[in-house]
């Protein structure tokens, strides 16, 4: 029985979360909920392909948002009505894809010899500097003014529009469950072990004949892929992309969402996605509906003007009660609860033992 819950597992929390829209059709129009998930699905797969970075190979990483941003301008400039390509939708989101997997080994280049903070300032700035390249590149990416609208995916009799967010969602989540698919089998392989090889010790993984560099380069080019596919996704969801949106608040909380689920955990980093976009994107609106307010009535009667202290309060806590996050991978669960009295004792026996 715990065989096949294990085998099957993955496929049961999709088949749950296919059935959402079901339950919508039976519920008044005010209580829906199949459109405010939508955002919750993309970001979850964004945080999938940073997660490949911070959790499998242990390098801190501030710039998701500006691959979410590449992949989305990428998607813009290849399939808006205001440029001349307009190669449609399914093209528009593989070249997307393949530009911000191009952009994650470009940054890689310059950055193979660098961890912890030095490597983290270096993503930083490179999200700023495209976010400003973004803004000042007007004939290409039209400035802060921005690009749309953006069309909808195509499937034969299936129609997408955003009075209709059903079909967005069962796609977009069967998109999720192949990125699922694909890092499972990543992480499994003998990239995936190289990658874990460096999280653990670089220099030992160097040592054994492990080409670190190469490890790192893939990391950040298949992380950079699934972040612009989760950009490309949403921009095509909100029909237009501007600068503003990429912010480092967005790589922050994408960050937050893999550390709260657990790092390197794909089953933690759906879990984190559900906890801090399903709030944002579920929790504010209803709370803000019963307190029977909104910024028209007061501002502390509007949870969108204070769910930031709600996330702050959220991070306190679970760094404090439980810093490994909420299902994190086995490996990281034993490194942060590892307790090294024992350790001492265990090497004290064994030197009596010699």
């Amino acid at each position: 029985m715990t065989r096949f819950l294990r085998r099957w597992s993955w496929f049961l929390v999709f088949a749950l979360a296919a059935l959402v829209p079901l339950i919508d059709l039976v519920l008044p129009a005010r209580l829906r909920i199949t459109g405010m998930l939508v955002p919750v699905v993309t970001y979850a797969l964004v945080a999938l392909g940073l997660n490949i970075v911070v959790g499998f190979t242990g390098l801190l990483h501030l710039g998701s948002a500006a691959f979410m941003a590449v992949g989305a301008y990428a998607f813009a400039i290849l399939t808006a009505p205001c440029f001349p390509i307009q190669c449609g939708f399914w093209p528009g989101l593989a070249l997307a894809t393949l530009a911000g997997a191009l952009a994650g080994w470009a940054l890689a280049l310059p950055t193979m010899r660098l961890r912890g903070d030095y490597l983290t300032i270096v993503t930083l700035g490179c999200g700023e500097i495209v976010r400003e390249l973004l803004k000042n590149l007007e004939p290409l990416t039209k400035g802060t003014q921005g690009i749309n609208p953006l069309p909808p995916p195509a499937l034969p009799w299936v129609t997408f529009t955003a009075a209709q967010p059903i079909p967005f969602y069962l796609l977009f989540l069967a998109l999720l469950a192949g990125a699922v698919v694909v890092c499972r089998n990543l992480r499994h392989s003998a990239t995936g072990r190289a990658w874990t090889a460096v999280r653990e010790d670089e220099l030992a993984a160097k040592s054994v004949g492990v080409r670190t560099d190469a490890a790192k380069r893939s990391a950040f080019t298949w992380g950079a892929g699934l972040c612009a596919l989760g950009g490309a996704l949403a921009a095509s969801y909100s029909t237009g992309v501007e600068p503003s949106i990429y912010d480092f608040q967005m790589s922050v909380i994408i960050l937050c969402i893999v550390v709260i689920g657990g790092m390197g955990s794909i089953a933690g980093v759906l879990i984190g996605a559900v906890v801090m976009m399903g709030f944002n994107q579920v929790g504010v609106p209803l709370l803000t509906g019963l307190m029977g307010g909104g910024a028209e009535a007061h501002p502390l009667l509007d949870a969108n003007n204070w769910k930031f202290l709600i996330f702050g309060l959220a991070l306190i806590l679970a760094m404090r009660l439980r810093p490994e996050g909420l299902l994190p991978a086995r490996e990281v669960r034993a490194e942060l609860h590892h307790d090294p009295d024992e350790s001492d004792q265990e090497a004290v026996r064994a030197g009596d033992l010699r």
